[in-house]
């Protein structure tokens, strides 16, 4: 398989900001450059061309400005070569500014590292991909805040490893780094509720997967990063991500199970952003795809969809649609198709069906399954139960005298639970 051709760093920028085209980043650098007080700067897209080359050259200070403000990296991230070396004091100073930057600068081995000659054995692939899939399957089960350091420091060995191979273990282990980053921005989003270093996190993966040349990685990623803009409403940088994403899908073969998932995130998204019907139609969509199937088989890596998932999703947003016979139906369907390793979805749906017990006036039964969330979550943390929970006590407002209500809150609010939820 030959690699990518190009500046695929800046390419992976470009994509990730929601920039489909050259022309969309040259026409959007145009017009940064006015609001910025560059008047006089037009970009065209044989200029962006050239810089996402395989030899781009080095732009000059003004579109290094526009550049640097509208993708949010250095230069050298972006994958330009300095004309002064790497080694210099200037390249330094950029270096100890990423550092300061969090989780995007672990990624600096990689994103600015020159090429040496191959110093790994062929076995390093394997080998740094055998402790990914382990962080993989630990995800289910191990706390994240002791999960999250171990996985960052094996993405920084991968950086560090990525230089020193070459040819099929170098696409090993950009590989294994890809999907390392993508769980990493998994439990930054989910898990700790930290959207800002997610992005930058899922970022690095979107980047190593580029290295890798895993189309089928790059749309999980992109589909990731849609996310982060829909949980706030944004429905346009959300769907331009879906689109990069189902771009990118259809350069592998992708099986019916991965195609169904990125219905349910786009659902997921129309749903955070008020459009509960749209949503309804994708999550139609992937009860078709899923039950049509097709050959292909599903990625190892890919272990968070199910249709015990895709059900938890369609119950969700028919709660919110007001559709509360048939979410509770298919929320209880979701519990009972779960397998025993989903515990964190099922902290998830119990606090959808309080949510439905709580639109139906019933309180104390949606004190009983908020109970229930809890007691998953005292056993598996997870930030995204937790704010349903949360949700559905804002709901039950209107009966907080109620002692089902006094008792959920005791629950709540009792020491364990609290330092629990404001240390991870």
């Amino acid at each position: 398989m030959p690699r990518p051709t190009g500046n695929i760093r800046l390419k992976a920028a470009r994509v990730a900001a929601g920039f489909n085209s050259q022309q969309d980043l040259a026409d959007a650098l145009t017009s940064s450059a006015k609001r910025i007080g560059i008047r006089s700067l037009s970009i065209g897209v044989r200029q962006v061309r050239r810089w996402e080359s395989d030899n781009p050259p080095w732009p000059q200070p003004d579109c290094q400005r526009v550049l640097v403000h509208l993708l949010g990296q250095s230069m050298e991230s972006l994958g330009f070569n300095p004309p002064w070396g790497s080694d210099s004091p200037q390249s330094d100073r950029t270096r100890r500014t990423l550092v300061a930057g969090g989780a995007a600068a672990l990624g600096l081995a990689f994103l600015a590292g020159q090429a040496v000659a191959a110093t790994q054995p062929t076995t390093a692939g394997a080998d740094f991909a055998s402790v990914t899939r382990s962080h993989r399957r630990l995800y289910w089960s191990v706390a994240p805040a002791k999960l999250h350091p171990a996985v960052i420091a094996h993405s920084t060995l991968g950086c560090a490893l990525l230089p020193e191979t070459e040819g099929a273990t170098r696409r090993t282990v950009a590989a294994a780094l890809a999907e390392s980053y993508l769980l990493a921005g998994r439990i930054e989003f989910f898990d700790r509720c930290e959207p800002s270093t997610a992005g930058d996190t899922l970022l690095l993966a979107l980047q190593a997967a580029g290295e890798a040349d895993d189309p089928l990685m790059g749309s999980a990623i992109l589909a990731h990063m849609a996310f982060i803009p829909g949980w706030v409403g944004d429905r346009d940088a959300a769907l331009d991500r879906m689109i990069a994403a189902r771009t990118y899908a259809r350069r592998a073969p992708a099986s019916a199970e991965f195609l169904a998932w990125l219905d349910a995130v786009e659902a997921e998204c129309e749903t955070r952003c008020g459009n509960t019907r749209t949503a309804l139609h994708l999550i139609g969509h992937a009860e078709d795809v899923l039950q049509q199937g097709n050959e292909h088989p599903s990625p190892e890596w890919m272990d968070w969809f199910s249709p015990a998932r895709l059900a938890a999703f369609k119950g969700n947003t028919q709660m919110i649609e007001g559709h509360l016979l048939q979410a509770r139906e298919a929320l209880l369907g979701a519990l009972e198709a779960m397998s025993a390793g989903e515990d964190k979805q099922r902290s998830v749906v119990y606090g959808d069906l309080a949510a439905v017990e709580a639109a139906s006036n019933d309180p104390q039964k949606a004190c009983e399954y908020a109970g229930l969330a809890l007691d998953q979550l005292a056993t598996t943390w997870y930030a995204t139960g937790m704010d349903r929970v949360r949700e559905v006590r804002r709901a039950l407002a209107p009966h907080q005298h109620e002692s089902c209500v006094r008792d959920l809150d005791d629950r709540l609010y009792d020491w364990s639970t609290t330092v629990n939820a404001l240390s991870r």
